[in-house]
């Protein structure tokens, strides 16, 4: 989706990357990746949301390019990464798993870990299972992958979006909407692609129209014209959500003081529905070592403006730190 000519006015400029490739995980799985910035630079792994959205072009312009080696994952079944859509072997232990194969493949001891809404939970889990691998976090939208926060999704999000969130539950009979959650899943996951495909349409729109405080029609239309990415993000996200994102309930937090020592800023959108800030002042207080920031007039996604400069103000403290 484009960015606003206000968002482009705090990015870093768009690069290319020094390195590309795809990384073998040892199963069917073949992981995009590339590398951009100083190959000599403090490293950080950006890990994108969805689950399922790929990393987006923009990704690598919240770091200062000429002080970070910034890293580009599009994990299991998304985006770029091979087979796409591929749900078998597709866990979140595999996620966790692959984070550390590549940094091993890349020779790096520790890196700062960036990740937003999905992507959130998915630093957390991977920060809880090597946490000496890890520098610091700069995280956005938390999502702590809880029985809350998926009903909040499918359910909680009509208190701001009534509309949007009657359109969404219209779609499914009436017999079945007791439970969107399974009803969305058994149609997005039909191998038939004139049932799943309508299905993740009408959950991908409900889904970026909740994303933002405003979103126009034409970068709407523009995201849900493109058939194979509607589809191949609502099959990960709904695969996950319906296994309750391969994790205990409240695991995040019950593990976070294996990291609640290193440094940590939440970036939050003030009127996120997708993630809810209550949600980030929990891990804020869990997290003696944390700075939280709320960014006004802003909602869920990485290119609200005030969430855009917020996050670059976040590496930018991150790269005072170590420096």
């Amino acid at each position: 989706m484009a960015n606003s000519t206000a968002q482009e006015s705090y990015l870093y400029p768009a690069i290319k990357p020094f390195h590309e490739d795809y990384l073998a995980t040892g199963s069917l799985h073949k992981l995009w990746y590339a590398e951009y910035g100083n190959p000599n630079g403090k490293p950080v792994i950006v890990l994108h949301g969805g689950p399922g959205a790929g990393c987006g072009e923009n990704d690598m312009r919240y770091f200062d390019p000429a002080y970070w080696r910034i890293i580009l994952l599009d994990q299991r079944g998304a985006k770029r990464s091979r087979p796409f859509g591929e749900m078998r072997e597709n866990t979140t232990q595999d996620l966790i798993a692959d984070l550390e194969r590549l940094r091993t493949h890349l020779n790096i001891n520790q890196w700062l870990v960036f990740g937003g809404s999905w992507g959130s939970a998915l630093a957390l889990a991977y920060g809880e299972a090597h946490p000496d691998k890890v520098t610091g976090f700069v995280l956005r939208g938390i999502f702590l992958a809880r029985q809350r926060e998926s009903e909040q999704l499918l359910y909680g999000m009509r208190d701001t979006f009534p509309d949007a969130w009657q359109e969404f539950n219209d779609f499914i009979p009436r017999d079945q909407q007791h439970n969107l959650g399974n009803a969305y899943y058994q149609l997005v996951m039909d191998s038939d692609a004139s049932v799943a495909l309508p299905a993740a349409k009408a959950l991908m729109k409900y889904d970026l129209i909740c994303s933002f405080i405003k979103l126009g029609k034409k970068q709407l239309d523009a995201f849900l014209s493109d058939d194979q990415l509607v589809l191949g993000i609502a099959r990960t996200f709904i695969y996950y959500n319906e296994h309750h994102f391969f994790l205990e309930e409240n695991q995040l937090l019950d593990n976070i003081d294996k990291i609640n020592h290193l440094p940590l800023i939440i970036v939050h959108g003030r009127y996120d529905t997708v993630t809810r800030a209550r949600t980030a002042f929990e891990l804020h207080q869990a997290w003696p070592n944390s700075q939280l920031i709320f960014a006004d007039s802003s909602g869920h996604s990485a290119m609200e403006i005030n969430v855009t400069r917020e996050l670059i103000k976040a590496t930018e403290a991150m790269k005072k730190r170590s420096s």
